[in-house]
């Protein structure tokens, strides 16, 4: 049972989410044909020059404003064993994003791409899931229209990263809720637990699930229960992005799990969203196949940070420079197929 208002205007939301503009994708095919390359040549960049214009609904597409956006949460759940760093790393790394000293920091730099980091109450971590739901209602959708704002002030790319001591245990936890399984089919060893710590962390997965079975039907009341403020933010900040036809790309295991809140609630929900990158954390990838998503890139990375998404934006912008910016057979003086 749900207590109410505090989601009904998120459940709303779903109602009125737009589609992808047609005319913009045949504009984009048409123009990809008179390009000076043979048919299909350029492969998926093809079709993401294509993606990017229907889901932003125009064509030419853009992607010079792309913004990288990490959400940082503590969990409760870290009093279970289930992390190899202690909860004070969070913080810590959130001030690396901030002084230009982490791996997403070089990659933002090389491909310029903008990096928000949004801090989520570090000091106060959410409730044990194994003992508690992690939020109320009301802290868990504040949260999630919180990570509205992430594409305040506009942007043309989204993409969606991380950082949280202990998340990956709130991924698989959510995983779980969410598709079943085995609690052991959905953990792996996240920041480097050993054996022993990836038993505690299905323990822990196992126990969670178990507390809050009779509640875990809706979505909503899943992600509160199960979840975390940067899984709530990270919804948050996807379903916007769909509202505005922002084209969004998500990092890793973590964040596909924030996003899969999204598509159990709606199957269309994440129409607009790439996967950026399959991650090595053991569970991504059977979960990109629950949602249907194929990643863009498969390099064995398991950083989160939004990492792997900023990684894969350098792509999307490869896509629309080509698709916006080669000369076509008529303007280059080059013969085109009879």
């Amino acid at each position: 049972m749900t207590t109410g208002l505090p989601f009904d205007d998120i459940r709303a939301l779903f109602k009125i989410m737009p589609k992808a503009d047609s005319e913009a994708a045949a504009l984009a095919t048409a123009h990809d044909a008179q390009l000076t390359k043979p048919p299909g040549s350029l492969g998926k960049l093809e079709n993401i020059a294509g993606w990017m214009a229907s889901w932003q609904g125009q064509h030419p597409p853009r992607a010079a404003r792309t913004v990288v956006a990490v959400f940082a949460g503590n969990h409760g759940v870290v009093a279970q064993g289930v992390a190899a760093y202690p909860q004070a790393v969070t913080q810590q790394m959130v001030a690396n994003f901030q002084s230009g000293g982490a791996a997403v920091n070089q990659i933002c730099k090389t491909f310029d791409l903008g990096l928000k980091v949004f801090e989520l109450a570090l000091e106060h971590p959410t409730a044990d899931i194994t003992q508690e739901a992690a939020l109320s209602e009301q802290e868990c959708a504040a949260t999630f229209a919180y990570g509205m704002e992430a594409i305040a002030g506009g942007c043309d790319l989204l993409c969606i990263g991380e950082m949280g001591i202990g998340n990956t245990t709130i991924a698989a936890a959510i995983c779980h809720g969410l598709f079943g399984g085995k609690a052991e089919d959905w953990v792996g060893p996240g920041t480097g637990v050993d054996s022993e710590g990836i038993k505690r962390k299905a323990d822990a997965v196992r126990r969670a699930v178990a507390l809050h079975k009779d509640h875990l039907s809706d979505p909503l009341e899943l992600l509160r229960r199960l979840g975390g403020r940067e899984f709530s933010a990270m919804a948050g900040a996807i379903l916007a992005a769909r509202m505005e036809r922002v084209p969004v790309l998500i990092d890793g295991y973590v964040a596909t799990a924030a996003a899969a809140v999204l598509f159990a609630a709606d199957p269309s929900a994440l129409d607009h969203s790439m996967a950026a990158h399959c991650s090595a954390e053991p569970a991504h990838r059977a979960l990109l196949e629950r949602i249907g998503k194929e990643p863009l890139l498969d390099l064995g990375m398991r950083l989160g940070e939004g990492s792997g998404a900023a990684l894969a934006a350098g792509l999307v912008k490869a896509a629309v420079n080509c698709h916006n910016d080669m000369a076509t057979f008529a303007s280059a003086g080059v013969s085109n197929k009879d």
